[in-house]
Parts: C-alpha cells; sequence; structure tokens
C-alpha cells in the first residue's frame, strides 16, 4: 500500500514537471508578459529544471534553446532509474 502511494506521488510530480516544462515552450511561442502572476509561478516553477541545462549550451551560439530537449531528456531518465530502484 505504501509502495503504491509512494508510486502515485513520484509519477505525479514527474508528470507535473512534465506539464510545467510544456506549458514554458509554448510561452517561448507566443508573445507574454513575463510578470503575470500566472507566467512567473510557470518560471518559478521550471528555471530550476531548466537553468543547468542552458548553462550547457548558450542559445545565443546557435539561435535556439535546446534546455527544454534536455530537461525531457534528464526527467525521463531520473524517472526511470527511480521507479526501477523503488519498485
Amino acid at each position: 500500500m505504501i509502495y503504491f502511494l509512494l508510486y502515485k506521488i513520484l509519477d505525479i510530480f514527474f508528470q507535473s514537471a512534465y506539464l510545467i516544462l510544456m506549458i514554458r515552450v509554448l510561452l517561448s511561442w507566443i508573445p507574454h508578459d513575463r510578470y503575470h502572476p500566472i507566467v512567473n509561478v510557470i518560471y518559478k516553477c521550471s528555471d530550476p529544471i531548466l537553468s543547468p541545462f542552458q548553462n550547457i549550451v548558450p542559445s545565443w551560439k546557435i539561435g535556439i534553446d535546446l534546455s527544454p530537449i534536455f530537461a525531457f531528456i534528464a526527467l525521463g531518465i531520473a524517472k526511470e532509474f527511480l521507479f526501477k530502484i523503488l519498485f
């Protein structure tokens, strides 16, 4: 029972991280107010995930930001690793 609860909590965490990253990517395609309260929450939640990858490949050198791709890959690897270890 406790394993099922832990599994669901971790699954919800990773799914919400994917959703926040996807919203952040979609926001980058449309003009928006960076300091709107809802947009600001999305940026504050996604910045800790994206900032390590933004330092690896600076977007100004190639013209596009690849950090969301690396973040999605890293989240997938972390999820699989945690689930294989714990369950």
